[in-house]
């Protein structure tokens, strides 16, 4: 049994899309990818996406299967254990494009349980 529920694993999830977001708004890609300090911090946070979206227990997820549950494990694992891949133009495609279409469902599934 883990030591979280999956509301505090949303909420992490939340967390976590709030620091990228602030962390590189008003960035343009070239910004980014030339601070590092930046570019550590977000993958961190998208590895804790990652994380937490693996370890919500799969009925949870059954709640909302129009969210990238797979996706978002499998980024996580690229940057854990194949970091030596990681392609930072794909990671801004990410925090531009698909984080931010996950906080409306992710809301939903919140105020469901």
């Amino acid at each position: 049994m883990s030591s979280r529920s999956a509301k505090e694993r949303i909420q992490d999830i939340f967390n976590a899309i709030d620091s990228i977001q602030r962390r590189t708004a008003g960035m343009s890609f070239d910004q980014f990818s030339q601070d590092q300090t930046i570019v550590k911090a977000v993958l961190y946070d998208l590895i804790v996406i990652g994380e937490a979206a693996m370890n919500i227990p799969a009925e949870v997820q059954a709640l909302a299967p129009e969210l990238p549950w797979r996706l978002m494990s499998d980024m996580r694992n690229i940057m854990a254990h194949e970091y030596f891949q990681v392609n930072l133009r794909v990671t801004w495609s990410t925090i531009q494009n698909n984080l931010p279409p996950l906080i409306n469902p992710l809301q939903q599934l919140q105020a469901k349980l």
